[in-house]
């Protein structure tokens, strides 16, 4: 039997083989294997371990290694693999038998020898199953994550004892995929047109925002289609409250993007041992403060960054322009690719980063420019330089563009009607393209984006005269397609197209006096 650990680096990481010799010599346990501080120390928590578990530690010298040499090992989650090598060798001098296959093992053990959980499970386990693995031994806490991979066997222990004894009773095993039915769906969830949604916040209706049926509907069109949105106002007009509650027009995650969420989220150690999967569309709200490595990821462990905790879910930047610079000129490439390359020590991982980009803002420094009611005190050079911080090549990627102090006196929209549009939306684009409008391609968008006569015409006029550029084309074909697909229409005529553009070039635009933008 092989005994293998898992060594994490950003998202991907390497199984490591545990391997034990018992020599004679002086009583002393020796580590190879380039391991860091935290592995070191795993000799003596794993000699008290054993010892208060009830089994007697080798007299013999240990010699413990950890192979590939090359490649450095980290963290505490080597602490269980360690100890059973080092019993399973002590048996086996004593002529016991474990048969040749190999079995992964993770957790960190406390001085009393029960179990602590670690991070980073589903990685190890989705990583060991590719490589052909077919058990596992990791903390009970870590189970329900464990069992979430197809076609692996999984114990969870809660001791050391109970983790030895798994070693030679294969019975104990439980397969995995008999927790993947729909079980991990939050109770409570709404089904709209075979779409599932999070339960309804009880202290919020969006009924209750009077007077925004533009802002509104420029978040229903946001999340049906998945395009990224800036709403800009005047202080208080409800911009921010109604992008926080974006979450609950975001339907549920399928199982595959929720497990690529769910493994990120086990590496940022934030699951919570209740919640094995991740099914709610992660919604991040970062402060204006955030670092670049904050946002993107990095520090010593390549950790994932806020637009990969995002990933499959919505970035939510308050006061957009209050951001530094570099920060959001960041957000650029991965709005694109979809994904965030960190690199470190001469080795590099690559995080998903599919997420959708929410902005909230105020129109100029004061907040009252365009306003009808309060004085703007701002200098053309002011408001110039505020809206500079938002970059062309970043606003570019923005499809809706929502002047929230347009609002009308019109009766809003409530959740449930809210949702039911997406849902109609999002159920088409499942059957059709099986993704969301804002992720197709050009040769999807010749396919897909019928447009009628009096449509191709408008697009063009509109093109001509805005100064559009391909990518703003683009969007408005993609942003028409959803509004066309919530009206149950095949062919995008002439009103869906018109909406569409009227939200690329802000409805009741807002003149600046330096350039359209």
């Amino acid at each position: 039997m092989r005994i293998l650990s898992f060594s994490p680096f950003g998202y991907e990481g390497a199984l490591v083989s545990v391997e034990v010799d018992l020599r004679r010599g002086i009583p002393a346990v020796d580590l190879v294997g380039l391991a860091d501080g935290a592995v070191k120390e795993s000799r003596e928590r794993m000699r008290s371990a054993i010892r208060n578990s009830g089994f007697e530690f080798p007299l013999e010298r240990v010699l413990i290694s950890l192979s590939p040499a090359d490649l450095r090992k980290e963290g505490a989650g080597f602490d269980l693999a360690i100890a059973l090598a080092v019993l399973s060798e002590k048996e086996k001098s004593e002529g016991a038998s474990y048969g040749d296959e190999d079995i992964l093992v993770m957790g960190e053990l406390e001085l009393n020898g029960n179990l602590r959980p670690v991070r980073g499970i589903q990685a190890a386990v989705t990583t060991a199953a590719e490589c052909g693995i077919k058990k596992c031994i990791v903390p009970s806490a870590n189970f329900n994550e464990a069992c979430e991979v197809h076609g692996m066997s999984v114990f969870g222990a809660a001791t050391l004892a109970q983790a030895f004894h798994a070693l030679s009773d294969a019975g104990v095993f439980s397969n995995g995929e008999s927790s993947l039915p729909d079980s991990s769906m939050p109770a409570g969830s709404e089904e709209i047109c075979g779409v599932f949604f999070p339960p309804e916040s009880g202290d919020f209706n969006f009924l209750a925002v009077k007077n925004q049926r533009q802002l509104l509907r420029g978040l229903q069109l946001a999340a049906a289609g998945g395009h990224n949105a800036i709403a800009f106002g005047p202080p208080g007009c409800g911009k921010t409250l109604c992008m926080q509650h974006f979450p609950d027009l975001q339907p549920l995650l399928s199982l595959d993007e929720a497990r690529s969420v769910t493994r990120i989220y086990s590496i940022a150690g934030l699951l919570s041992p209740g919640q094995p999967v991740v099914r709610r569309a992660p919604f991040r709200q970062p402060h204006q403060t955030a670092s670049l490595e904050g946002m993107c990821g990095g520090g010593v462990h390549c950790s994932p960054g806020e637009i990969s905790l995002s990933h499959n879910g919505a970035l939510f930047l308050d006061e957009g322009a209050e951001f530094k610079s570099s920060v959001l000129q960041m957000l650029r490439v991965p709005l694109e690719s979809g994904s965030v390359t960190l690199s470190r020590a001469g080795r590099s991982t690559v995080y998903p980063a599919d997420f959708q980009l929410l902005i909230a803002m105020n129109p100029c420094p004061c907040g009252f420019y365009g306003s009808k009611d309060k004085v703007c005190l701002c200098s053309a050079r002011s408001v110039e330089m505020y809206w500079k911080k938002i970059s062309g090549p970043l606003l570019d990627r923005i499809d809706l563009r929502i002047n929230v102090s347009s609002g009308s006196g019109e009766s809003s929209f409530s959740t449930h009607e809210l949702r039911t549009g997406i849902a109609k939306a999002v159920a088409v684009q499942r059957k059709r393209q099986g993704k969301r409008n804002v992720k197709l391609t050009p040769a999807e968008i010749n396919e897909y984006c019928v447009l009628s006569d009096a449509a191709r015409r408008m697009l063009d006029a509109s093109a001509e005269k805005n100064g559009f550029s391909p990518r703003a084309v683009s969007g408005c074909l993609r942003l028409s397609r959803t509004i066309a697909d919530m009206a149950g229409l095949d062919i995008i005529d002439e009103t869906c197209m018109a909406e569409a553009v009227a939200f690329r070039k802000t409805e009741g635009g807002l003149d600046l006096g330096f350039g359209s933008w």
